[in-house]
């Protein structure tokens, strides 16, 4: 297993119970999270939300399994490298875990990147903004057909299954993102991050940051069992329609 890229110096110092990160001028911001106040502890959420999740796992599990083999012989056979790779991203109440996808991109990905960055001013402003590149160099042919159709998510499923995610949820961020939600990161670690969400049946990267965390902070904030049920039917939409998806 690798990673597929590698993400700038941490930002973010988490622990199960509160975060604290250094920001850019060294001044310590933070704040505690108080547990009676977390979305976590409404019985709904942790026990209906955590239902729906395994239910579901579990009974399209034939077919994920049949996916994942077939996008794994597929891998292998196209280039180089592992199948899986994981990255380290923030979850619930702040804590880090390895979150795993297909591997999509060359081996000496963040290489790739650096040079590509270094070349071209108006590729770094778009890769500072939204960490995402439209023609991002370090992707295979199969890894663009792969991202096009979100297939290369489904590995979360096993972090779904272990409880670190969710099937709906903000999408896990890396700790060079924090900063860009402000004090809105508190709102981002009261639940769990998502396999989809809000912000991917919106317009996923056609849309700003900002309007990415506006959309993570409504969904916190108005959670519901029924807006879980119409985010995944939209899901299956966008992901059809390709709608934001590269």
């Amino acid at each position: 297993m690798q990673d597929d890229s590698q993400s700038s110096q941490p930002r973010s110092a988490a622990v199960d119970d509160s975060f604290v990160y250094i920001d850019v001028g060294g001044r310590r911001r933070g704040r505690t999270f108080e547990r009676e106040e977390e979305a976590a502890n409404n019985l709904r959420y942790r026990v209906l939300k955590r239902g729906l999740d395994i239910g579901l796992v579990l009974l399209s599990g034939p077919l994920f399994l049949l996916v994942l083999a077939v996008v794994a012989a597929m891998i292998l056979m196209s280039s180089p490298g592992p199948i899986f790779y994981s990255h380290r991203r923030i979850r619930q109440n702040g804590a880090f875990f390895s979150m795993w996808k297909f591997r999509t991109m060359c081996v000496n990905s963040a290489e790739v990147l650096e040079v590509y960055l270094a070349a071209r001013p108006e590729a770094r402003s778009e890769w500072n903004r939204t960490h995402k590149l439209k023609d991002d160099p370090r992707v295979t042919p199969l890894g663009r057909f792969l991202r096009r159709y979100s297939v290369d998510e489904l590995p979360q499923v096993w972090n779904v299954l272990r409880g670190q995610m969710a099937l709906v949820g903000p999408r896990p961020i890396v700790a060079a993102e924090v900063e860009k939600y402000g004090d809105d990161f508190y709102h981002y670690c009261r639940v769990k991050p998502g396999l989809t969400g809000l912000w991917q049946v919106s317009g996923r990267s056609e849309l700003t940051y900002p309007q990415r965390v506006a959309l993570d902070c409504d969904y916190v904030t108005r959670w519901s069992l029924r807006q879980d049920l119409w985010i995944l039917l939209r899901t299956f939409l966008a992901v059809t329609n390709q709608d934001g998806a590269y």
